[in-house]
């Protein structure tokens, strides 16, 4: 394992630990190796290895007891809200199973959100999601902007417009994983033009305070997405 200098050397021990770890390479059964064997591996101290081993242990992803060493948690208990757990879950094999529970999860919440948006949204909270709309428009026609980017913004626009703060906090964990959903789905529509249509259509409904029709173009919008990601698994099977 190539040493690893410079700044920041527990948060890339983490970063490399956890990806490790939720690739398979470590699991419950295997452990971690001992805060001896890390330093040597990585060359870098043990109080580095420690800080890195803690901010695993906050992340569920291991827990270390006197005796015992460092343990692997099983799955069930890693906080899937962390995003750095996300991305590398996201990373792994099996990201479009990940991809489709993470829809699931969109699908309670994004909905509501968005009639939330469309009831209680100030005007100033709703002109952030026509930015972003009009960023998405602009980069249909010019490579230099990013539909991509745009996009992810204009859904947590919607968070911040719904004007609940459980909703809101829940922003970086979207955008995580909607980083790459997008791209899975976004091809699927044919032309960069109808996903812009489709999101002017929410727009236009938030806009418009029609919290019962944004409820259920938001519902379509994210089934659509589920359909995709369930023929690209069926393709991998």
């Amino acid at each position: 394992m190539a040493r690893i200098e410079n700044l920041n050397l527990s948060q890339r021990v983490t970063n490399e630990l956890g990806q490790a770890i939720i690739g398979g390479h470590y699991t419950s059964e295997s452990g971690l190796p001992t805060e001896a064997k890390l330093c040597e591996e990585y060359g870098i101290s043990r109080t580095a290895i420690r800080e890195a081993v803690k901010m695993l242990a906050a992340k569920g992803l291991i827990s270390s007891r006197p005796r015992q060493g460092i343990l692997v948690e099983p799955a069930a208990n890693w906080n899937l809200y962390d995003t750095s757990v996300l991305k590398w879950m996201l990373a792994s094999s099996p990201s479009l199973l990940i991809l489709k529970e993470f829809l699931q999860m969109r699908l309670a919440v994004e909905p509501e959100a968005a009639a939330l948006a469309a009831k209680f949204g100030s005007d100033d909270a709703i002109d952030r999601i026509e930015l972003a709309l009009d960023v998405m428009q602009q980069a249909v026609g010019d490579p230099d902007v990013s539909l991509h980017d745009a996009d992810l913004a204009f859904h947590t626009s919607i968070l911040y417009a719904s004007n609940n703060r459980f909703f809101y906090q829940l922003r970086d964990f979207i955008s995580t994983a909607l980083n790459v959903t997008i791209q899975h789905t976004t091809p699927a529509k044919g032309n960069d033009q109808s996903v812009v249509d489709d999101h002017a259509k929410i727009y236009q409904a938030i806009r418009n305070r029609q919290s019962d029709q944004v409820k259920s173009m938001m519902t379509d919008l994210i089934e659509e997405a589920i359909v995709v990601i369930e023929a690209k698994i069926k393709q991998q099977a």
